[in-house]
C-alpha cells in the first residue's frame, strides 16, 4: 500500500510538472521574466525527479540474488537522494545565478506582456495544488497523528516526503515568482523580478538540503521507529520467552524491515519448546508489523543473574 500510494503521488506530480514546465517556458519566451525562467527550470527538474523516483521503485522490485541477498529495496533511497541533488544543482543554483544576474543588470532587462506571466503562474498554482493535494491524501495513512514535519523526518518511505516538499516548494516558488512579476509591473523596475528569482533559489536550496540529510540517513540505514520498536519488544516478550536480551533493526527498503534479536529462554526448555517459541514470536512480530519480513531470533539462556548477556 505504501508503494502504491507513492506511485499515485509521483504520477500526479509528474503530469502536473510536465504541463507547467511547457507553460512557464512559453511565458519566459513571451515576457523575458527571469522568475519565469527559474520556475521553468524548476519544473523541468521536478519532472525529471518524478521519473527518477519511478525508476527507483521499479529497480527496488527486482528479486534478491546472490550479489544482493537482501534485495534491492534501497534503490528507492538511492534515487531519492539523487533527486535531492538535482533539486540543489539544477533548481537552486540556477535560480540563484539567474536572479543575481537579473538584479545586477536590472536596467537591461524589462518585462514584455507581464500579464501573460501572471496568467500562466495562476494556472500553474492550480495544477500544483492538485499535485500537492494528491501527495497529502496518499501520505495521511502513513502520517497518522504525527505532525507533517515529524512525518518527513521519521518516514521510512522516501518518495512521499520528496513529493510533499517538492510540491510545497513549487507552490511557494510560484507565489514568489508572482510577487516578483507583480512588483515589476507596479514599479516598472525589473529588479523585483530578480529578487523573486533569488528567493526561489534560496527556497529550493533549503528544501534540497533537508532532503539530502534525510535521504542520506535512509541510505546508510535507519532502524525501526520508537513506536515500532515498542511493538516488536511487546511481541517478543510473551509466552515462551523470558526477556529480550538485545535487539537490532534496520530498514532494507521502505516496506522491508530486518529484525535481529537475542532472546532469553527458560533453562528447562527443550529443543522443541524453543523452536515453537521462536516460531510463535516471529508470527506475533509479523502480525504487529507486516513490514518485518526478515527476522533472525537467537535463543539463549538468561544469564542476567551472572552479569552476562
Amino acid at each position: 500500500m505504501s508503494a502504491e500510494g507513492s506511485k499515485k503521488a509521483i504520477i500526479a506530480a509528474l503530469s502536473a510538472n510536465a504541463g507547467i514546465a511547457v507553460a512557464k517556458f512559453a511565458g519566459f519566451a513571451i515576457t523575458g521574466s527571469s522568475s519565469m525562467l527559474a520556475e521553468g527550470v524548476h519544473s523541468v527538474a521536478d519532472t525529471a525527479n518524478q521519473g527518477l523516483l519511478l525508476v527507483g521503485q521499479n529497480r527496488a522490485g527486482k528479486r534478491a540474488d546472490k550479489l544482493h541477498p537482501f534485495g534491492y529495496g534501497r534503490s528507492r533511497y538511492f534515487y531519492s537522494f539523487i533527486v535531492a541533488l538535482v533539486i540543489f544543482a539544477l533548481g537552486s543554483l540556477f535560480a540563484l545565478y539567474e536572479g543575481v544576474e537579473k538584479i545586477t543588470h536590472a536596467h537591461d532587462h524589462g518585462l514584455e506582456s507581464p500579464l501573460v506571466a501572471v496568467i500562466i503562474l495562476l494556472v500553474a498554482i492550480c495544477l500544483e495544488s492538485y499535485s500537492f493535494a494528491t501527495a497529502v491524501r496518499e501520505s495521511r495513512p502513513l502520517k497518522g497523528s504525527a505532525s507533517w514535519w515529524r512525518f518527513i523526518r521519521n518516514s521510512r518511505n522516501p518518495e512521499l516526503p520528496v513529493v510533499l516538499l517538492e510540491d510545497t516548494g513549487a507552490l511557494i516558488g510560484l507565489v514568489l515568482a508572482l510577487g516578483g512579476v507583480g512588483l515589476t509591473m507596479i514599479t516598472g523596475d525589473a529588479i523585483w523580478d530578480g529578487i523573486g528569482t533569488v528567493c526561489i533559489g534560496v527556497l529550493l536550496g533549503v528544501i534540497a538540503i533537508v532532503l539530502i540529510v534525510e535521504m542520506k540517513s535512509l541510505l546508510i540505514g535507519e532502524g525501526a521507529t520508537d513506536e515500532e520498536e515498542r511493538q516488536i519488544l511487546d511481541a517478543l516478550a510473551a509466552d515462551g520467552v523470558d526477556r529480550v536480551i538485545h535487539m537490532k533493526t534496520q530498514y532494507l527498503g521502505p516496506d522491508e524491515l530486518l529484525v535481529a534479536a537475542k532472546i532469553a529462554m527458560p533453562p528447562s526448555a527443550d529443543l522443541a519448546t524453543v523452536a515453537t517459541a521462536i516460531d510463535d514470536a516471529e508470527g506475533r512480530i509479523r502480525a504487529a508489523l507486516p513490514q518485518a519480513r526478515i527476522i533472525y531470533l537467537e535463543p539463549d539462556i538468561d544469564r542476567s543473574g551472572l552479569g552476562q548477556g
